[in-house]
């Protein structure tokens, strides 16, 4: 469409879609309040997609009766919530709380169990929607997404903004549930606005307007800074994303290790990921077979130790966390050994990686001779949660900020520039890793 016609001044209407010709806050055509402006409207192609309410929100469509009531998607009064509508979060219902706490803060709450099975087919046909848009579609969860729609325009003979509302509005005429929409140029910044004006939103942030959006940002905006995380950082004077921008790179690495790196980069509104097409992941794993038997202690856990190097490089680079650990044992007769363990939070550290390997490795250390070792992560989602320090010992916190410096060396002078006492001399790596699998 011509320029003239996609003025970011006037923008369009989101629920007619209609292009407007004034600068009036209501739709030129149908009136609705519901009109989207901003400079950088027609520019701008990076989208997050999240569904509203998700699970409860299937769960009021397919029975009218929960329409206006308050409901809870949760296992029972032992267990938590998974999600809540809108009118139970009203009243201070979350995501996560124990079950007793959220009906003593909404005790006409209707509980429902989750229905994984209906939940996973709608939010197929949702993810079939998007990729109408565009091939590059990354998903992120069963209702949440990143799409790229650069280089569109062409295909639908409408700029990504104009198809993007049209798209929320046909999951909600099609689907019977509804979506909320965040674009920008990066994949922090679409998350984040995103979440703006849930349900039913569709926000803007510009690449010009980042820094200065963000400076009054509470910390708690960036991916991986919870509670008591930015406890700690308001004990060193940082309260909001400014008072971040204010220090260079080096400082905040010195201080937090490879999270500082994290807050530099995101506090300025710098994110480099691109959304990536590849199907969705279920795990991240390596192992390796071994030239002859193994079952020593001293000659397992340095093979461990680098297989959870190799996995844990393959999580951040990707931007993804697992919460189940999984080791992987083969016998010398090829009998297989699968054990796993699920963490209180995702992770995507080497070192939480292998403890919890080690943990489960020792317990088969027994005698037995073993041909394969593997370690790998499943449960897989966005790192934006993994690794809370609220959820960790003092130690375990200090040993997260050492794997941060090693993997900003190794990035700087390679891959053996530093190792820790487990690997050092012990594993050659490029034999060990043999294979890195994900299903």
């Amino acid at each position: 469409m011509a320029a003239a016609v996609n003025n970011p001044e006037h923008g369009f209407c989101r629920d007619c879609l209609s292009q407007q010709r004034t600068a009036g806050r209501r739709c030129d055509a149908c009136g609705s309040p519901r009109v989207l402006r901003h400079t950088e409207l027609y520019r701008l192609s990076l989208a997050h997609i999240d569904c509203d309410a998700f699970y409860a929100a299937v769960e009021k469509r397919d029975n009218p009766e929960l329409r206006d009531k308050p409901v809870i998607i949760g296992g029972g009064k032992r267990g938590v919530v998974s999600t809540a509508c809108y009118i139970a979060r009203i009243h201070g219902v979350r995501s996560a709380m124990p079950m007793f706490k959220a009906l003593a803060a909404c005790p006409d709450a209707v509980i429902v169990k989750p229905d994984m099975e209906r939940y996973a087919r709608v939010g197929r046909q949702v993810r079939t929607m998007m990729q109408d848009l565009t091939p590059l579609v990354q998903p992120i969860s069963i209702d949440e997404a990143f799409l790229d729609l650069a280089g569109t325009e062409a295909l639908h003979r409408e700029p990504p903004a104009r198809v993007l509302a049209g798209f929320a509005k046909r999951v909600e005429s099609e689907v019977g549930i509804t979506v909320s929409v965040g674009l920008s140029y990066c994949k922090f910044l679409a998350k984040v606005a995103s979440d703006f004006d849930k349900p039913r939103g569709f926000s803007v942030i510009g690449e010009t307007e980042a820094v200065s959006f963000l400076r009054d940002q509470p910390v708690t905006l960036i991916w991986g800074v919870g509670q008591s995380f930015a406890s700690v950082l308001e004990r060193d004077g940082l309260r909001t994303i400014g008072q971040i921008q204010a220090l260079d790179r080096g400082e905040l690495m010195k201080r937090y290790g490879g999270m500082g790196d994290r807050l530099f980069h995101l506090s300025r509104g710098e994110d480099t990921r691109r959304v990536s097409p590849e199907r969705e992941a279920k795990s991240v794993s390596a192992e390796t077979t071994f030239n002859s038997d193994l079952s020593a202690k001293e000659d397992l856990v340095p093979i461990l130790r680098a297989l959870s190097e190799r996995v844990s490089e393959r999580l951040k680079r990707s931007g993804i966390a697992g919460r189940t650990v999984v080791l992987k044992l083969k016998t010398r007769d090829f009998k297989s050994r699968t054990r796993n363990k699920q963490l209180s939070d995702p992770t995507r550290l080497a070192d939480r990686i292998f403890e919890t390997g080690l943990k489960l490795l020792q317990r088969e250390m027994d005698g037995t001779r073993y041909r394969l070792l593997g370690i790998g992560v499943s449960d897989l989602s966005d790192d934006a949660r993994a690794d809370p320090a609220d959820l960790v010992d003092s130690s375990a916190r200090k040993r997260a900020l050492a794997e941060g410096a090693m993997d900003s060396l190794r990035e700087k002078f390679g891959k053996t520039a530093v190792e820790t006492g487990y690997t050092f001399g012990r594993v050659k790596r490029r034999p060990i890793i043999q294979e890195l699998e994900e299903d």
